[in-house]
């Protein structure tokens, strides 16, 4: 049942860990850009407003109207609209250019002292009704009322307009259809009475059903009947037909057996016996042969039943003789009648297949002419039906026509005005409503932009970003830890530091690259010299170094940290030591390795500063191979912080000498584009690129697992 369940559980979470990284995403956005929306809401509003203020002041004049759904034209809808798109398009008429233009025309006519402004109409409808609410906005009161009154009246007209062409146009295209039914009507009535001459015979009613499909039917069956005699006979042997012929003269009583043994009895004319004879012309009687043959068989039983009787008898005894001379006579006479019964039987059986070879060509005639009579019949039912449609068509299409009356029908008004254009008022702006879609506006521009955002920016804030941008392995996880003092920034792990979360991702790093490769079969030798680099600078490699190296020697090992950032180093501020000697005097020459190292106040912890930062520190690392060599044995790891791949060759130069590199991405700063760059080149370099360590995550962020609980963090830690 679990591994039934786990696929969904799986979608399950992969899904809530893609919503949740969206959601803090666009949460660490908005908390970074959040004066965006405020900008254009704001920019929105100042708009609205400053137009509002330049707005010339308005006026709104009303009118009110009944429209009809339809025309009443008594058994004939003349000129009629659809009911589901009625309402619209009455509004689309009202606001037409064809209305606007009768408008302005009517209005320069009319009104010619009245000054043109532009007026807007809006058309509402009451709930429920067909009344419809007119209202007009312009800058004159004066224009605006008689512009909403010239709509509702050019309205009119063009309703009547309409009315008037449409009802013309079905009236003229109603005569023409009639007159087209009435020549295929004519034509229709003609090809019937053709057929009907031209087919007599389908349409006689045959007597006594005898028609072709019962004829077809009757020949059907005797055919069927006369197969199945002559397989009988075939199948049964002499005996077997004759004792079946007696038992069938023995059902049919004593009067069937009237007939000789000549000839067939007679037949009716339509080929059938009666209603208890047989299915085939063929006698039902026994011959004279027949007969004897069955006598003589019966005699025969007879004579050896008699000379069982007489088996006490001597055999020369003159019963026993006479007996025997009439058992060979009856046996002789016996094959006799065997004979012509058999030759009776192939007879009739050379009758039956005549019979059913003639009735086979019976049926196949009669097959024909029923299909043909079929065919017929079913043209004259299809010239029937058509005719009496054309009948009906032309019948209510000339009653339609009759019922019309043109000058009531155009005399009809569909439209009525209820309520005239009213005098127009100062039409106050609605302040409130524009503000709140100016509001609108700006507020999804500004969520527009900031998703725009996100999408151009390409710094991973999440482990699941991470992943997807990058196929190396992450190792761990370090939460962001805000710097107390903004000159020192955020210090090194201590000795008592009460930053469990910041100890415990160091430590779950540090598990990460021990047992990395412990699953692998084969023997994967651990690695001793590391780098620790990034793509770009402040992406918090120094500090991820120096703690790396601490919490290994908090394990017990021995560890030496080397500042190898020759150009900004600064770990030696945070442990508190010279910088010099250091690095760049050792692989110059100056001094020696040993007498450069300082021990620090964490256990097995040594660190080599930086030393004197040379002019051309490409040179110095090209003897990086010679150090390492040299400092080779004497400690367990060499953690060793560069400058950033990007920025200088100092890492490609000495990374190829180490056994690993671990690249510090940190969240929300580095570019995943500058990041591949630079993993891309140290590839080049065929440098081994252990994991990737993720830097500054937001504690809040979906997919990290560190967070702060006094009942598991004691006071005092242990390594």
């Amino acid at each position: 049942m679990d591994e039934e369940d786990s696929p969904i559980q799986q979608s399950r979470t992969a899904f809530a860990t893609r919503f949740f990284n969206q959601l803090h995403q666009y949460q660490r956005i908005f908390l970074k850009y959040w004066w965006i929306p405020l900008l254009t809401v704001g920019l929105g509003l100042l708009i609205q407003m400053l137009l509002l203020k330049q707005a010339v002041p308005t006026f709104a004049s009303k009118g009110r109207m009944i429209v009809n759904v339809k025309l009443s034209i008594p058994s004939a809808n003349v000129y009629s609209e659809e009911y589901n798109n009625f309402f619209g398009t009455q509004v689309a008429l009202m606001q037409s250019d064809t209305v606007k233009d009768h408008v302005h025309l009517r209005l320069q006519s009319s009104n010619p002292e009245l000054h043109p402004t532009p007026v807007s109409i809006d058309v509402t409808l009451s709930a429920k009704t067909s009344i419809f609410n007119l209202q007009a906005v312009g800058a004159n009161p004066d224009y605006v009322q008689a512009y909403l009154k010239a709509t509702m009246d050019e309205y009119i007209r063009l309703k009547k307009d309409l009315l008037a062409s449409a009802t013309t146009a079905t009236h003229s295209s109603m005569e023409e259809e009639l007159g087209r039914l009435a020549g295929e009507l004519q034509k229709s009535r003609a090809d019937l009475l053709n057929y009907q001459s031209n087919n007599s015979v389908v349409f006689l009613q045959p007597s006594g059903g005898n028609s072709a499909a019962d004829q077809l039917s009757s020949l059907t069956q005797r055919l069927a009947a006369d197969k199945s005699e002559l397989q009988l006979t075939k199948a049964l042997t002499l005996d077997e037909n004759l004792e079946r012929l007696h038992d069938q003269l023995g059902r049919q009583g004593p009067a069937s057996n009237t007939n000789s043994a000549s000839g067939p009895p007679t037949t009716p004319a339509n080929g059938s016996a009666g209603k208890d004879a047989p299915q085939n012309n063929l006698p039902v009687t026994l011959g004279e042969s027949e007969e004897d043959y069955l006598k003589a068989k019966e005699q025969i039983v007879l004579l050896k039943n008699r000379m069982k009787e007489l088996s006490y008898l001597h055999t020369n005894a003159f019963q026993i003789v006479e007996l025997n001379d009439q058992l060979t006579r009856q046996e002789n006479l016996l094959e006799i009648y065997k004979e012509q019964s058999q030759e009776r039987l192939e007879n009739r059986q050379h009758i039956l297949a005549l019979q059913i070879q003639d009735l086979e060509s019976q049926v196949k005639e009669w097959e024909f002419k029923a299909l043909d009579v079929s065919k017929k019949l079913s043209d004259y039912e299809m010239l029937k039906e058509n005719h009496l449609r054309l009948q009906s068509q032309y019948d209510q299409m000339q009653a339609n026509l009759q019922t019309i009356d043109l000058n009531k029908g155009i005399g009809q008004e569909s439209v009525t005005i209820l309520e005239p254009a009213g005098p127009a008022l100062p039409s106050p702006p609605e302040t409130v409503k524009h503000l709140i879609m100016a509001g609108l506006i700006g507020l999804f521009l500004g969520i527009g932009i900031l998703v725009l955002i996100h999408q151009l920016d390409d710094r991973p804030s999440t482990f699941t970003e991470l992943e997807h941008l990058f196929d190396l392995p992450v190792l761990g996880q370090i939460p962001l830890v805000k710097a107390t003092d903004k000159k020192n920034g955020v210090p090194i792990l201590q000795l008592e530091d009460e930053r469990y979360p910041l100890i415990e991702a160091y430590r779950s790093l540090r598990s990460a690259f021990l047992y990395k490769d412990s699953l692998k079969q084969e023997a994967v030798s651990q690695p001793k010299t590391i780098v620790v680099a990034s793509a770009s600078p402040n992406d918090g490699k120094s500090m991820t170094a120096a703690n790396i190296a601490i919490t290994f020697a908090q394990a017990g090992a021995r560890v030496l940290l080397i500042d190898a950032d020759l150009r900004r180093g600064v770990l030696h501020n945070h442990f508190s030591v010279p910088m010099n000697p250091g690095l760049a005097d050792v692989l110059a020459g100056q001094c020696d390795w040993r007498s450069a190292v300082v021990q620090t106040p964490v256990p097995n912890l040594h660190f080599l500063p930086c030393g004197t930062s040379p002019r051309h520190s490409h040179n110095v690392f090209a003897k990086a191979g010679k150090f390492i060599e040299e400092i080779a044995g004497q400690y367990d790891y060499y953690i060793f912080d560069t400058a950033p791949v990007i920025v200088a060759d100092d890492v490609l130069s000495l990374a190829p000498h180490v056994d690993g590199l671990l690249m510090v991405i940190r969240a929300g700063f580095t570019s995943g584009r500058i990041a591949r760059a630079a993993l891309e080149m140290l590839h080049q370099r065929r440098v081994n690129v252990i994991g990737l360590v993720f830097n500054a995550v937001q504690p809040n962020a979906g997919d990290f697992y560190y967070y702060r609980s006094k009942e598991y963090y004691p006071q005092n830690p242990p390594a």
